[in-house]
């Protein structure tokens, strides 16, 4: 793909990246991008159907859902996974207080806690009134994966999106309670829309094919599992909590993983209003930087690196991505969207920046030795030794 292209109704490209099964993620993969049809991207045509789903049947859906594993003694019966944020807490909080469901909440930890972030995990469970594990891998190999996922692929949130994705399944199996919960599907925001007709996440996201007890296509932080031993000297048993689970442990179990934003429509706007009134979730009291937003991706220290990286590969930085949903959800006009991504998707995110260095184990010359490597030509050009940004969108 050369050709650039700007959604006309929202500001998002046609470089937005798609997700993908992260552990079989290789360098040499190439991304799969957003659709675009007629000019205008699939997360804006779904805006368009999402208008006219009939969302009391979709309710009545997740009430006969609900009836079907609700727990009859008071033990947990659904599996929230999340971090206390907008979204997981409006998830679990209404979930328990409106479908009449026990949900056990489930966290995958962040690299480094933000103190907002903090007080907002304490808050979900203090004043959403829910039980909660909160796992942390080993720090110290937690660490090196990630410095080794950012020199490698580009990708420093890669093995924290893989155990987030995997938490929710993982304790599903480890605990016998088959229905999970998350939130919203990414394809709402660009994946392959007909994703969106499905309440699954299909279990390729979280599961595998065993093999003499072995995975058969692992990938973490852009190697194999043999080369992280025999290079890098990370104990194998460390990297069990990264690993897929057992596609047969997964069907013994019955785990079925299922998204909320099929069942109620989702506008992470007025998540954002319910789990403050109800969880004591809090905003931050500046806007976040690279974007104008206060209260999405708040929890996480690396969560800047990550957006900002984005901005680097594909041209899209976090106020892209904040604009665009909040266009499509009638927050903004495109026009103001347009000026916020001008304004702020470029700025490089300081705030964290000494701290991200020493959790790396990375002096700042080979920071951005390691950066450069990933710009992509279509949206950088050196000028009198300085890179700078192009091709950023004008209307």
């Amino acid at each position: 793909m050369s050709e650039l292209l700007y959604c006309k109704k929202c500001v998002i490209s046609n470089y937005r990246p798609s997700s993908v099964v992260e552990f079989e993620n290789k360098p040499s993969d190439e991304k799969p991008y957003i659709n675009f049809k007629n000019g205008v991207c699939s997360a804006c045509i779904f805006k368009e159907i999402k208008e006219q789903i009939d969302w009391d049947s979709r309710k009545q859906e997740l009430e006969v859902l609900c009836d079907k594993y609700r727990s009859k003694n008071h033990s947990y019966d659904c599996i929230v996974p999340g971090s206390g944020g907008k979204d997981s807490g409006f998830t679990a909080h209404y979930l328990k207080n409106e479908m009449g469901m026990n949900p056990l909440t489930v966290t995958w930890a962040p690299h480094i806690y933000t103190n907002n972030g903090w007080r907002n995990f304490q808050a979900w469970i203090d004043v959403g009134g829910f039980d909660n594990f909160l796992i942390h891998p080993n720090g110290k190999v937690h660490k090196k994966l990630t410095r080794l996922a950012f020199e490698k692929l580009g990708h420093p949130f890669q093995p924290f999106i893989i155990g987030q994705k995997m938490v929710g399944p993982r304790m599903s199996v480890l605990h016998d309670i088959p229905l999970v919960f998350y939130g919203e599907n990414q394809a709402e925001y660009g994946n392959n829309i007909e994703d969106n007709y499905s309440p699954l996440m299909e279990n390729r996201f979280f599961s595998s094919t065993y093999k003499d007890g072995k995975v058969e296509n692992f990938y973490l932080s852009g190697y194999q599992e043999q080369e992280l031993i025999d290079h890098h000297n990370i104990n194998p048993k460390y990297l069990e909590i990264y690993k897929p689970l057992d596609s047969n442990k997964i069907k013994k179990a019955g785990t079925e993983v299922h998204f909320l934003g099929y069942y109620y429509k989702w506008d992470p706007q007025e998540m954002y209003y319910y789990a403050v009134e109800n969880t004591g979730f809090r905003a931050n009291d500046t806007r976040t930087q690279g974007s104008y937003s206060k209260y999405a991706g708040i929890d996480d220290k690396i969560d800047w690196l990550h957006y900002f990286m984005t901005v680097v590969k594909f041209g899209i930085g976090r106020a892209t991505y904040d604009a665009s949903q909040e266009i499509r959800n009638e927050k903004i006009t495109r026009e103001e969207g347009i000026s916020l991504v001008q304004k702020y998707d470029n700025e490089f995110p300081e705030i964290y920046f000494e701290e991200i260095l020493e959790y790396l184990d990375i002096e700042g010359a080979k920071f951005w030795e390691i950066v450069d490597k990933f710009r992509n030509p279509l949206f950088w050009k050196k000028i009198n030794n300085q890179w700078s940004r192009i091709n950023i969108i004008e209307n």
